[in-house]
């Protein structure tokens, strides 16, 4: 097996930066007017902006915040292989930005060097964490300075990259890439589309955390998988990284 000492498996949770299209202010309202006439959509006729907010924003930087930050590394303990997992989450966006900068920093100050592993990673949740850095004013650690650097210099493993073995136009989600491969799903309680309304409605924080967590781990395995690791049976730890 590879080593995996400089492997951290992330996955983010984020929802609509306000809990309803009327809480924008009338710039950004007209921003994401113009938005949903870009975003495709199903219907005959053009959705109403205020409806495809909740529907759609979450998945948009611009439109949405980060509401948690999961992540995990393996260690081989006693007992066997385990995932050490962690979940940052607040209703401060850029507190959990600072916070995961501070665990980024403590990780490289003990092993020297990181890379990021997870699902659909290079097109979502890195691109997002560093938008919404900037956003926030929140400085980028070394780790996530990609600007100016070529595809095959950013050495963070996407797990569904993997999957696709050089089809560019394929996508599959982690829960039906887990559930072939023959992993427990992640989605046993709620998916990503819940994440908002969790968030602003519910104020259920810890549910958030526990499903954030429960892709991280999810993740890991299907990493393992791919790489034709099979003789680890990964288990969760939910201690501190």
């Amino acid at each position: 097996m590879e080593q995996q000492g400089g492997i951290l498996f992330v996955d983010i949770e984020t929802a609509p930066v306000q809990a309803e299209w009327a809480d924008l202010s009338v710039e950004m309202q007209a921003e994401w007017t113009r938005k949903a006439r870009l975003i495709r959509h199903t219907g005959d006729e053009q959705p109403d902006p205020a409806a495809m907010y909740g529907e759609r924003a979450g998945i948009y930087s611009e439109f949405a915040r980060i509401v948690c930050i999961g992540f995990g590394s393996m260690y081989n303990s006693a007992t066997g292989w385990k995932l050490r997992l962690k979940a940052i989450a607040g209703e401060d966006e850029k507190k959990i930005l600072q916070e995961f900068n501070n665990v980024i920093a403590r990780i490289i100050g003990l092993q020297g060097d990181i890379r990021f592993c997870g699902h659909n990673i290079k097109e979502f949740d890195i691109p997002f964490i560093c938008r919404r850095s900037v956003i926030n004013n929140v400085p980028l650690p070394p780790a996530l300075q990609l600007s100016g650097k070529k595809p095959w210099e950013v050495q963070h493993i996407d797990t569904m990259e993997l999957w696709k073995f050089g089809d560019v136009k394929h996508y599959t989600s982690l829960s039906l890439l887990a559930t072939i491969l023959g992993i427990p799903s992640p989605k046993t309680d709620m998916d990503g589309s819940q994440v908002g309304e969790v968030f602003w409605k519910d104020k259920d924080l810890d549910r958030i955390s526990k499903y954030c967590m429960n892709d991280v781990l999810t993740a890991a395995r299907v990493y393992l998988r791919l790489k034709g690791i099979d003789n680890i049976d990964l288990q969760p730890d939910h201690a501190d990284v």
